[in-house]
C-alpha cells in the first residue's frame, strides 16, 4: 500500500483521502494553503445573470458571505467537485463544465447571453487562467468578488517530511502550477529536493506540471482536468521502492 500525499487544503482533502483508500492507497493530508474567507457585507447582486465558481472555496466563502439571503442565481461551476460543494450548500441551480476555466467560459457561451447581465465570479485573491479574458472577448460583462485568501504554508508538515525522507511516501497529488511550484520550494527548504526521484507526481493539468519541475521518478497528468481523471492516473500506478 502507497502512501501518497494529498496537497489539497484541509477542507477538500478528506474526500480525496478516502477516493485514494478505495484504490489501495493511504494518504497523508499535506496541505500547502491554508483557506481564510474575507469577511464582509453580503455581495449585491444586482444586474448579475449568473454566478461563476472556480473552486469549492468560493462556494464556501460565498455561503458565508451570504448567509441569511436566498440566492436564487444560476451557478456555473468549473468542475464536478466545486458543482457538488455549491449544491452542499444549497444552490439550486447548478451545472459543471467538467474541467478548466476554459471549459468554463465555454459552458457560459452556451447558456447565458451577454445582454441579460453580468456574470459575477467568486474567487480567491489569485485566480489561475484568463477566464476574464475569453468572457469580455466574448462579449460579457465581468465581475470578480475576492471572497478568500489561499495562503501558502511556510514548512511541509513534520509528518509529511518524515515520509519523503523514510521512503513511506512514493507519490504526490498536485492540483494547480502555484501549489507545484510551492511544493518544490518547501521540499528544497527542507533539505529534501535529493528524494524527489522517489516520488510520482499526479498533476491536474499540463501547466501543472510544468510547474512541478524536474528529477520525479514520473510526472503522470491527467487527461483531463478533473480530480476523476487524476484519480484514473493513481488507479493504473504501480509504486516502486527507491529511484529507478
Amino acid at each position: 500500500m502507497a502512501r501518497v500525499l494529498v496537497t489539497r487544503p484541509e477542507q477538500d482533502a478528506a474526500a480525496t483521502a478516502a477516493r485514494l483508500s478505495d484504490l489501495g492507497h493511504t494518504a497523508l493530508i499535506t496541505p500547502l494553503m491554508e483557506i481564510r474567507f474575507v469577511a464582509g457585507p453580503p455581495l449585491d447582486l444586482e444586474g448579475v445573470q449568473a454566478l461563476l465558481m472556480t473552486s469549492a472555496n468560493g462556494a464556501r466563502a460565498l455561503a458565508a458571505r451570504q448567509a441569511g439571503v436566498d440566492i436564487a442565481l444560476p451557478v456555473l461551476a468549473v468542475g464536478d467537485a466545486t458543482a457538488r460543494a455549491a449544491r452542499d450548500l444549497g444552490f439550486a441551480d447548478v451545472a459543471s463544465a467538467g474541467g478548466d476555466v476554459d471549459d468554463l467560459a465555454r459552458l457560459a457561451a452556451e447558456r447565458l447571453r451577454p445582454g441579460d447581465g453580468a456574470l459575477l465570479h467568486v474567487a480567491g485573491s489569485k485566480v489561475a487562467g484568463d477566464l476574464a479574458g475569453m468572457l469580455a472577448k466574448a462579449g460579457y460583462i465581468y465581475r470578480r468578488s475576492v471572497l478568500y485568501d489561499a495562503r501558502p504554508v511556510t514548512a511541509l508538515p513534520q509528518a509529511a517530511q518524515a515520509a519523503i525522507a523514510g521512503g513511506a511516501a512514493a507519490g504526490v497529488l498536485l492540483y494547480s502550477p502555484r501549489t507545484a511550484a510551492l511544493f518544490r520550494d518547501l521540499m528544497r527548504a527542507a533539505g529534501l529536493d535529493g528524494f524527489v526521484g522517489n516520488l510520482t507526481a499526479f498533476c491536474l493539468s499540463a501547466n501543472v506540471a510544468a510547474r512541478a519541475g524536474a528529477g520525479w521518478r514520473r510526472i503522470a497528468v491527467a487527461v483531463r482536468p478533473t480530480e476523476q481523471a487524476l484519480m484514473d492516473a493513481v488507479a493504473g500506478w504501480a509504486p516502486k521502492q527507491g529511484p529507478e
